[in-house]
């Protein structure tokens, strides 16, 4: 097959829908698949090596502060001589923004199905970005008629599809679940990450990854971490990753008197430094109500890390509880107990809940679920022939 996958962000920055896009391409390309990546340009540089073709277009910076970049396509004439060439066979869109419209276009010019995941809680963006409900829900309706364009839609969780549905999705949908792949800890780059970034070993690491948004709910976080402290339990919490809140996040740390309690080691993008931080870590502490199926969740496990989430948030229902990590209420009271409800889980018990997150959590990309998206990209590439034929 000749795919193409498009999405906002890719090499060298990366955020969960980043790596999906990563996986989905390596994974088909190992697979005799000829796969292309559309992406507005981060950089120019070498990308020898790669199973799979980047087609970027010219994009521009977005803060001085985030690497993020919005892409232009309009401004790159070259871009579309190069998609012209490419006789794409099925198109995968991961957003409705400039890359998704772009992957739209194709697909209808060359009338193949256009596929769309939907990762996103777009509702609560656009709330955060402007402060009104009415544009946020006018916006989410903007998603909800891109996604109606697509022959079908992907949703990375059960709950995730009933949140499109609300914005006003009328079209044909599936749950396609997110995968990841178990990578083997490189044991030697556990002491280098563990100095780096002065993570303790001799007290509980409670460790988040992600964006320094609070659309992830990190204020719960922290103000939890606040009542630990207060109740004398000894903890370090560490932060990775990089995004706009970071300053007002850095002041609630100090104001909840957790500065010298808490990490902040930046975006990490080395995959082996971040899967050491996740072995160092006792607990994964995610409690995002935002999230629809966070990789970093599945990462932690892959790296026998439990997580914490919040009941009835789609982050939790990989979770089963007390049997590979714990859900709780979503107050900083009942996140705080349920930290120290793990913490004081017995060793051996804690081992086996590790253990079973391990088996249960992560799913590999290169398996039952890639046979699964492969065959249905097969199944809508025939259905689309097949009508064609039918009503020419």
């Amino acid at each position: 097959m000749v795919i193409g996958q498009f999405g906002e962000s890719f090499i060298p920055v990366f955020d969960g829908v980043g790596r999906v896009m990563k996986a989905y391409a390596e994974t088909m390309s190992a697979r005799g698949n000829e796969v292309y990546v559309i992406t507005p340009q981060y950089n120019t540089g070498y990308r020898g090596g790669l199973p799979y073709e980047i087609v970027d277009f010219t994009s521009v910076k977005l803060s001085k502060k985030l690497p993020w970049r919005i892409g232009i396509e309009g401004l790159d004439p070259h871009f579309t001589s190069r998609m012209k060439q490419i006789p794409f066979e099925i198109c995968h869109v991961h957003g409705p923004a400039f890359a998704g419209n772009i992957g739209a276009h194709w697909a209808k010019k060359l009338d193949v199905p256009l596929v769309g995941t939907f990762h996103t809680k777009f509702y609560d963006d656009f709330l955060q970005a402007t402060g009104i409900k009415t544009v946020a829900k006018f916006g989410s309706k903007i998603v909800a008629d891109f996604y109606n364009r697509c022959d079908e839609v992907w949703s990375v969780s059960d709950g995730t599809g009933e949140t499109l549905r609300e914005y006003g999705f009328k079209g044909r949908m599936r749950t396609m679940p997110n995968g990841t792949n178990r990578r083997v800890l490189n044991l030697a780059r556990v002491p280098e990450v563990r100095d780096r970034y002065k993570i303790r070993t001799d007290i509980p690491v409670l460790l988040y990854v992600g964006q320094l948004s609070w659309k992830k709910n990190l204020k719960r976080t922290i103000e939890a971490c606040g009542l630990l402290k207060k109740d004398g339990v000894a903890f370090q919490l560490v932060i990775a990753g990089l995004g706009p809140d970071e300053e007002a996040i850095r002041k609630l740390i100090a104001d909840q008197n957790i500065t010298e309690n808490t990490v902040m080691t930046g975006h990490i993008t080395d995959a082996e430094a971040l899967d050491a931080l996740y072995s160092l870590a006792t607990l994964f502490v995610f409690p995002s109500i935002y999230d629809n199926a966070p990789m970093v969740l599945r990462e932690a496990a892959a790296q026998h890390t439990c997580g914490l989430a919040v009941q009835g948030s789609c982050t939790a229902e990989v979770i089963q509880n007390l049997e590979n990590g714990i859900v709780c209420n979503n107050t900083n009271e009942d996140v705080a107990k349920a930290i120290k409800e793990f913490l004081a889980i017995p060793e051996q018990k804690r081992k086996e809940m590790e253990q079973k997150a391990y088996e249960t959590i992560p799913m590999p990309w290169d398996g039952e679920l890639m046979d699964t998206i492969l065959g249905r990209y097969q199944e809508l590439i025939d259905e689309k022939k097949f009508n064609n034929r039918k009503f020419s």
